[in-house]
């Protein structure tokens, strides 16, 4: 599968830059889950040596995003049941806090930037384009993270919901689709909360809409596990 170029890299050192691409396209799942990371081939396409494409590798091991087994080589690393959860469930914490700090003091303006995405994410929907709702969904759960301005806190929800990217971009078909609408009506709720400041009901809102996600995706993997076990009994 083709790989795109991360954007921005004039000025990145050829490590940096294989590791930013490399990255880029796991998370995009350009770079498919399972999928074998030959050195030589990759360093073809991204026109570097061997030595940045090793060490690019190394660092998206560090992140788990890679698995290198000796004498096997790598590959990118699965999305499991644990990834998502882990995901989820630290997702949850994060935005607990995140909101209830808008909540508490937040600026009528990083509000109605929040307004303003979820005014788009409707429109998005009413159109079908489910594709630009998940774009906007992703600016909408990153923009709480970094309303509070808390760099710590900006810092971690970047990172999970860059993971979160890559599981919805896999699922996106089986998941994501079927759950626009009620994640939608979600995020208003949520959005009143903070407006009226209602800490109560924001956590329990919060709450439900990261473990109504995770519990979408568990159905589905549960729903896709079963359906061998289902045909294998017909054929008997």
């Amino acid at each position: 599968m083709p790989i795109e170029s991360a954007s921005g890299t004039r000025h990145l050192t050829k490590r940096d830059f294989a590791y930013q691409t490399l990255r880029d396209a796991i998370m995009r799942c350009e770079l498919q889950p399972g999928e074998k990371l030959v050195i030589d081939d990759l360093a073809r396409r991204l026109h570097v040596s061997i030595i940045p494409i090793r060490e690019a590798i190394q660092l998206l091991q560090s992140e788990g995003l890679v698995v290198t087994v000796p004498h096997a080589g790598s590959t990118v690393a699965t999305v499991s049941r644990e990834s998502i959860q882990d995901v989820f469930t630290v997702l949850e914490a994060l935005e607990m806090v995140a909101t209830r700090l808008v909540a508490e003091r937040g600026a009528a303006r990083e509000l109605d930037a929040l307004d303003a995405l979820v005014g788009a994410m409707d429109r998005a929907v009413t159109q079908k384009r489910y594709a630009q709702w998940a774009n906007l969904n992703t600016r909408f759960h990153l923009t709480i993270g970094a309303a509070p301005r808390l760099d710590l806190l900006r810092d971690m929800t970047e990172r999970v919901v860059a993971r979160w990217d890559r599981i919805r971009h896999f699922y996106f078909k089986g998941v994501l689709v079927h759950r626009v609408h009620s994640a939608q009506a979600e995020h208003r709720a949520i959005l009143v909360a903070m407006r009226t400041r209602d800490l109560t009901g924001l956590e329990r809102l919060v709450r439900d809409h990261n473990r109504g996600a995770l519990d979408a995706y568990m159905r589905y993997l549960d729903d896709r596990e079963a359906a061998p076990a289902s045909r294998r009994r017909r054929a008997t």
